[in-house]
């Protein structure tokens, strides 16, 4: 479902009425959360503990936390606790206001003041807060919302659940205007283009999420209670001291419990040190070649990871035009059918980014190749990233290592964990990004990765594929 088919159908935390609800008694989530109340122990998920760290207490109380795939949980209170403003969400509130009898022209204007403020912007991160034009329209809206409330709340009686429906979203944008004029620095502001318009530089959002979740695991989700956090991919490095600061855990108690696997026998890990260093205009020709050769040599059977949509699309158009096996892209079907396919057919390659890195399971001989086009560094204009490691420099720390190379160690070794997934499985992962084995940093990038059997000899990969296609 797209983010604007969701909007329509979906309410925020903030917008959520609870038990003043007009719908309460027919609401899935409201009957969930009685259920929990009464549960010994409740069963959720990522998006939850989110909620539960940024708004709503949703899981009632508590005396043990245990969080699976831990290493998710910094990017999901993220989500969570960012925030954005956009024309159509404040045309949406005036609709609403509109069922209450109420008139909007303050807010109609407001809105297309905002929108004019914005068309004069491009997307990017605004590193001073916002410009004047874009604040005297953000104040405009708020202080229009803010009288539509007071509208509403006179014609209460009358308008029953509307008004109610109509105060929440008016809330929703005047809580949201007073993030993007608070204090500088606690949260890292931007504008952005609509959202999945990855090539736009056409400012339609403006997006603010917090510096630092840290403080919030901390005292929303932890808060001093027992808490246990695993996943495959804690220990970066070979330790766990990237992730602890990350979720806010001051000396924590560690275990690592090892693997029923036995990486260096049942894996190789073949880092191409004889390609040149990824450009920025996505893959490149000798990369190209490179992948090409893996794939034949390994009859398909690859399941390709690359660091953006562009470059899998790329690889995808490219590996068609030359080989004679089927090439599935991740954006040509629903996911779970291209993997189907995938997982039925040994000859079939599947390429793609962002979430086939993590959660793809398929066992034997289909995923023999995993084929990792660059080290997946967060983008260099990225907001967050960009202002989490500069907050990491300022205050004398590492900011590259803390922010840019725990994030690429995470998805390198969750990515990597796709080739062996059963005590049989054999295969190669194959990283066409010769900084894995030149670069400083790639001594800690490698130790974040299953232990599979290293080598740099193009050779001894192609070999081993081949041995792996015929048996």
């Amino acid at each position: 479902m797209s983010g604007r088919a969701w909007s329509q159908v979906s309410v925020s935390g903030r917008e959520c009425l609870e038990s003043k609800c007009p719908a309460v008694a027919e609401c899935f989530s409201q009957r969930a959360r009685d259920t929990a109340a009464h549960a010994h122990v409740v069963v959720t998920n990522h998006a939850v503990l989110g909620v539960q760290a940024t708004s709503h207490d949703m899981l009632g109380e508590h005396a043990v936390l245990i969080v699976d795939e831990a290493h998710e949980l910094v990017q999901r209170i993220t989500s969570s606790a960012t925030h954005e403003l956009t024309v159509a969400a404040v045309d949406r509130a005036a609709r609403a206001v509109r069922r209450c009898g109420v008139v909007t022209e303050d807010l109609d204007r407001a809105a297309r003041h905002l929108d004019g403020a914005l068309g004069d912007c491009e997307a990017g991160r605004l590193r001073q807060g916002l410009p004047e034009p874009l604040a005297v329209a953000v104040e405009e809206v708020r202080a229009a919302a803010r009288r539509c409330v007071s509208e509403v709340q006179k014609h209460a009686e009358q308008a029953g659940a509307a008004g109610k429906v109509a105060s929440a979203a008016l809330s929703e944008v005047v809580d949201v205007c007073g993030e993007l004029q608070g204090e500088h620095g606690r949260y890292v502001v931007w504008l952005a283009p609509r959202d999945g318009d990855y090539d736009s530089r056409l400012a339609e959002r403006i997006v603010a999420a917090p510096l630092d979740v840290a403080g919030l695991i901390r005292t929303k989700l932890l808060d001093e209670k027992a808490s246990v956090m695993t996943s495959a991919t804690l220990a970066l490095g070979g330790d766990f001291t990237a992730i602890s600061r990350h979720l806010g855990v001051d000396s924590p108690a560690t275990l690592d419990a090892g693997s029923p696997f036995d990486y260096p026998r049942q894996g190789i890990l073949y880092v191409a040190r004889h390609l040149p260093k990824p450009g920025m205009g996505g893959i490149g020709p000798e990369a190209l070649d490179e992948l090409a050769a893996l794939i034949e040599a390994a009859g398909g059977r690859t399941l390709g990871l690359f660091s953006s949509h562009r470059a899998a699309q790329a690889a995808a158009e490219a590996m068609r035009e030359r080989l004679d096996v089927p090439i599935l892209y991740q954006l040509d079907d629903q996911l779970p059918t291209l993997v189907k396919r995938f997982a039925e057919d040994e000859a079939t390659c599947l390429f793609g980014s962002t979430s086939l890195w993590q959660g793809i399971d398929v066992p034997g001989r289909t995923a023999s190749l995993v084929v990792i086009d660059r080290i997946p560094f967060p983008r260099p204009d990225e907001p967050i990233s960009q202002a989490r490691t500069e907050a990491v420099a300022a205050a004398g720390g590492n900011g590259f290592m803390a922010v840019s190379a725990t994030h690429a160690a995470l998805l390198l070794a969750q990515g990597a964990g796709r080739l062996i997934r059963s005590t049989s499985d054999r295969g190669v992962v194959a990283v066409l990004d010769p900084r894995l084995a030149t670069a400083g940093y790639g001594g800690f990038l490698r130790r974040s990765m299953p232990d599979l059997w290293p080598t740099t000899d193009r050779d001894t990969a192609l070999g081993a594929l081949r041995r792996l296609a015929e048996s």
